[in-house]
């Protein structure tokens, strides 16, 4: 059994008939709760609903927020890592760099983060209901969703609307006026550090004050803050979490020591699995073939990769000349002893990780790098050697920036993470210009951020503005 469910049976009808335009084109930060949220359970069932904005819904209408189960097209396919199996439709367009305003992938994605933000406001309006015991645990964990889902948005938009609190449904300025980078980080930030201080150990699937100082930590080292990204890091290296000794079981022994912030997934039911883990398979998912490993991130697995690479990707068994993820594979595999997480692939039960301790010993060798080419400080050595040891690689004596970048590449594959590592690491533009030129892709300087959706803009009626290059 999982230990977060999403649907709160008791309250479940006052909640959505309240709150039943969620998935509306009209501005989402408008909806009135007046009749809710007025006492600690009734808040408690608005804290789960966040992490169910982020786990979207399993579902194949495209007016559905689908949240994190297509985050994959806009980071890995986006990328040199992954690729799809057919090179057609829309999913085409990430792994081309010819990706559409109009595609609906990034209306889904965009969407589906504000209505994360949204339910998050939602929260925070409400805290004067909520009793002194558990005011302050409420307000961090609000503040980290929304301060989590604009850290995602702002790396993938750059300047967006910053909607910090409930609006009204004529305030189309805040809805849809886009507000600078730096702006958006300054919310992030405060958040997250509201986040830090207000939380505690924490339950699997919901955020914790060492959740939160990894994440905030992330969004230093963006900004180029290393010395506070390091301080932060430091006190999460020493909240009790460790590495898997086993790589396999990071990802199909769920609840692990190494997992600090995962997106909890129930398998067989068609309300809160997910079928991400199916369309990345042959002929599995209603879609299929869509996060294919390509040939450079093989090779990266080959060279660098050491027993990693038999957990990280799979020969197709139906396309001999193709290679799959064999992370959160729904159906099993015998041969690489990997049970089903549900009888029925298509409603998945594999739990999305979010942050894993191997990402904070690796972010702590970045921060100790700072603006440095390379570092050979112990701590900083040892932490990098950890992850590489249980990989069975060789250890080191220093490290380089290209080494820790790689490093990275190998042990996160198809985590969501390698586009925003090329983007923190300022060589985006450099290695995607060159994979793009071998492949014949379509990239430009423009692509390192996605389109505002068209459907955003229309609905702005001109308020707010498209991306340079779109």
């Amino acid at each position: 059994m999982k230990q977060i469910k999403f649907l709160i049976i008791l309250l479940l009808g006052v909640f959505v008939s309240s709150c039943s335009d969620f998935l509306s084109p009209e501005p989402i930060s408008a909806i009135s709760t007046d009749n809710y949220y007025k006492n600690d359970i009734e808040i408690e069932t608005g804290i789960l609903n966040m992490y169910n904005g982020i786990q979207g819904l399993n579902s194949t209408d495209t007016d559905d927020n689908h949240a994190i189960q297509v985050e994959y097209l806009l980071t890995e396919v986006y990328c040199d890592n992954g690729k799809t199996k057919s090179s057609e439709g829309e999913q085409a367009q990430f792994e081309e760099f010819k990706v559409s305003p109009s595609n609906g992938y990034v209306s889904d994605y965009y969407g589906s983060f504000y209505n994360v933000i949204y339910r998050s406001n939602l929260v925070l309006e409400n805290l004067g209901n909520a009793s002194d015991a558990n005011k302050a645990s409420y307000e961090a964990e609000a503040k980290f969703v929304r301060g989590y889902a604009y850290f995602n948005l702002v790396r993938l938009f750059g300047d967006v609307p910053l909607v910090d609190k409930i609006i009204q449904p004529l305030d189309t300025e805040t809805q849809f006026t886009r507000v600078a980078e730096d702006q958006i980080y300054e919310l992030i930030i405060s958040d997250l550090t509201t986040a830090v201080n207000g939380l505690g150990a924490g339950t699997y699937g919901r955020a914790s004050k060492a959740t939160a100082q990894a994440i905030l930590a992330k969004v230093y080292l963006t900004l180029g803050e290393y010395t506070l990204a390091k301080e932060l890091l430091v006190d999460a290296m020493a909240s009790g979490y460790s590495l898997e000794p086993n790589f396999k079981d990071v990802f199909y022994n769920e609840g692990n020591k190494e997992v600090m912030f995962a997106i909890v997934y129930d398998g067989d039911t068609s309300n809160d699995s997910q079928n991400f883990s199916a369309e990345w398979q042959n002929a599995v998912g209603r879609s299929t073939g869509l996060n294919y490993v390509t040939d450079e991130a093989a090779a990266a697995m080959l060279a660098m990769g050491g027993n990693r690479t038999a957990y990280t990707y799979r020969v197709d068994p139906k396309n001999l000349n193709l290679n799959q993820v064999a992370k959160y594979i729904p159906n099993g595999d015998t041969a690489l002893g990997i049970e089903p997480t549900s009888i029925n692939p298509v409603l998945a039960g594999n739990d999305w990780i979010v942050l894993r301790y191997a990402d904070v010993l690796l972010m702590y060798v970045e921060a100790t790098m700072g603006t440095a080419d390379a570092t050979s400080d112990i701590t900083a050595v040892n932490a990098f050697n950890l992850v590489r040891s249980r990989a069975n690689m060789p250890t080191v004596n220093s490290i380089t920036k290209q080494e820790l970048l790689d490093e990275r590449r190998v042990e996160f594959a198809f985590e969501n993470q390698r586009f925003f590592d090329l983007k923190r690491f300022g060589v985006a533009q450099q290695v995607l210009s060159q994979y793009s030129a071998d492949n014949g892709y379509g990239f430009t300087a423009t692509d390192l951020l996605l389109p505002i959706p068209q459907l955003e803009i229309g609905l702005s009626k001109g308020v707010l503005k498209q991306n340079p290059g779109y």
